[in-house]
């Protein structure tokens, strides 16, 4: 069990701090530079709470993540009759029912893509500082809507806005998905500009979760395999429903926040799901009942970096 868990009731993911006792960087003054993200990348980060890093790992290690996400899941890119079937796990977070999450969570693609330089970099960008702790998070095959599999496209947040959490969330891109009708992350810009505004003109009984879009378009975000999309966590954001025929999202879930090197029992959680391939455990995330990770894969190898990224070794 993550110690000291909150996300038990609510969404977001526990490997991780819900906030971070650092602030997140608002400007460029600081001397400390870009590493990856460009100053106009920069620019429109600080403006529409999310920015792309095109070609955050080659086509190449996204692709045979993409190969392995099938491969657990037990389904075949080519036959479609092997994309449907009955959920292994009861999901508490029932908006995310039939959205095609893989409860995989240690396998080496996955820190593989984690420990990669560029995304550390990105992230770093982002934070001011490459002291950092990638989340223990999990991927997603999202499949073309069928009666029976249905899903609705929805916007959230993970954590509470009024809390103003430091915090940002981030998907990595294992297949191209530049066609708007794919199942896809999604945002609301001006619901992240206008959010202090905005929320007084809502009832006071409002779901902290889940705004009332009402008057909002959506951004569809387009992405190509091996792009790195990072949000702010006060981004309201979600899943936009599969309208293809034959067209799969893919997509691993990356996020990285200021290590916590203080706090020893969630460092030694850390340290054992990745050396016992332990899932987190919370409102959103039911694990495998299978067990495949721990009965079929070893342990993920670590680089140097990867090893500060868990928390094995220090900064």
């Amino acid at each position: 069990m993550v110690p000291g868990n909150a996300h038990k009731e609510i969404p977001g993911n526990p490997s991780t701090a819900m906030t971070s006792q650092v602030r997140l960087r608002t400007d460029l003054k600081d001397g400390k530079g870009l590493k990856v993200l460009s100053e106009e990348d920069w620019n429109f980060w600080t403006n529409n709470g999310y920015v792309i890093i095109r070609d955050a790992v080659p086509r190449e290690q996204a692709e045979a993540t993409a190969r392995f996400i099938w491969e657990f899941e037990e389904k075949d890119p080519d036959n479609q009759d092997t994309w449907y079937t009955a959920p292994r796990a009861e999901m508490m977070m029932k908006e995310l029912t039939n959205t095609g999450m893989v409860e995989v969570y240690n396998d080496q693609m996955l820190w593989n893509n984690r420990q990669y330089p560029k995304i550390h970099a990105a992230f770093a960008d982002i934070w001011g500082t490459e002291k950092l702790w990638v989340t223990i998070d999990r991927a997603n095959l999202n499949f073309p809507l069928r009666p029976g599999f249905e899903y609705k496209a929805f916007i959230h947040w993970d954590y509470d806005p009024d809390t103003k959490p430091q915090n940002v969330q981030g998907v990595l891109a294992l297949a191209d998905q530049n066609d708007e009708n794919m199942g896809g992350f999604q945002c609301i810009p001006e619901l992240f500009r206008t959010y202090d505004t905005w929320k007084q003109t809502q009832p006071q009984d409002r779901d902290h979760f889940k705004p009332d879009t009402t008057g909002f378009t959506p951004t569809k975000v387009k992405l190509n395999a091996g792009d790195l999309l990072i949000f702010n966590s006060l981004q309201p954001h979600g899943i936009r429903a599969n309208l293809t025929t034959d067209k799969v999202r893919i997509a691993q879930y990356i996020s990285m926040m200021p290590a916590e090197e203080d706090n020893e029992a969630l460092r030694q959680w850390r340290i054992n799901s990745w050396k016992n391939k332990i899932a987190p455990e919370g409102y959103a995330f039911p694990g495998d009942p299978r067990k495949w990770e721990q009965t079929r894969y070893a342990t993920a190898e670590l680089s140097t970096l990867g090893k500060k990224l868990l928390g094995l070794d220090d900064w």
